[in-house]
């Protein structure tokens, strides 16, 4: 059981790690967006593995709260880059022909 446990913990440090170097870096909010519901997704399996190995329910509640938290914010970022895409463009000025 030792080794597993000490298995998991060093997968989810990777992940997690992993997690905040994409989102520090980016380079597009979508990568930052994505790699935040990895670390969150990756704390719920930290917190999973907490209540497996001490044999308890009592961070069900935390759990439903990360996940919906991670919904929440991957909805609303999905909307603010939805938004943002269908904003024309402004137009570059065109040089005139013949113009000195």
């Amino acid at each position: 059981m030792t080794v597993l446990l000490v298995g998991a913990g060093i997968g989810l440090t990777i992940t997690a790690l992993a997690a905040i170097v994409r989102i520090v870096r980016g380079p597009t909010i979508l990568d930052r967006m994505i790699a935040s519901d990895v670390l969150l997704t990756t704390l719920m399996l930290a917190v999973g593995t907490d209540m497996v190995v001490r044999g308890h329910t009592d961070s069900i509640p935390l759990m439903t709260v990360i996940a919906a938290t991670a919904t929440f914010a991957t909805i609303v970022v999905a909307r603010f880059v939805k938004r943002r895409a269908e904003r024309p463009m402004p137009e570059e000025p065109t040089p005139e022909v013949g113009h000195v």
